[in-house]
């Protein structure tokens, strides 16, 4: 079952320049994530490229809750950090998602030889990774806007 997930990941780490120039060219031009769209090329391709490259690291993990619990939350960090509104950030995880797969797609090698359980068992646990990454991110979202609310507001100067 991991020949498929193997050659997922192989092409996501071996292009993930590739993938993430198409993600950041498209979150910057979707009207759903319209706080993406004065990222500079270099951070919106960072992001993505900096997920894909540890794609492997994450499916192929003893533990990989915690693995993409940190990932998930670093994202949500600085997501809420530079002012993205969660349903924006959600959003562009979503299209992340989608252009992996779109990409993945594409090659056509990629498809053959492979039983359909492979497949189904590769795209259940990409998507699992994903789901989990959502959750953390609207947990985490929670927390710093509690956090935030705790805090004594500071005075607007007239």
């Amino acid at each position: 079952m991991k020949a498929f997930a193997d050659k997922l990941i192989d092409i996501t780490r071996h292009h993930s320049d590739a993938i993430a120039k198409e993600w950041c060219k498209a979150v910057r031009s979707n009207p759903r994530t319209p706080s993406f769209h004065p990222l500079t090329k270099e951070v919106c391709i960072q992001d993505a490229a900096n997920f894909y490259k540890n794609l492997r690291w994450i499916y192929y993990s003893e533990r990989p809750y915690s693995q993409v619990r940190r990932f998930f939350m670093e994202y949500a960090d600085d997501k809420h950090k530079t002012g993205i509104p969660l349903h924006e950030s959600i959003y562009a995880l979503i299209m992340m998602r989608r252009h992996l797969w779109l990409y993945a797609d594409f090659q056509k090698p990629f498809l053959t030889g492979l039983t359909h359980d492979q497949i189904l068992l590769t795209i259940n646990n990409t998507i699992r990774i994903f789901d989990h990454g959502i959750y953390l991110i609207t947990q985490r979202y929670w927390e710093l806007d509690e956090l935030n609310e705790k805090l004594p507001l500071k005075e607007i100067p007239e």
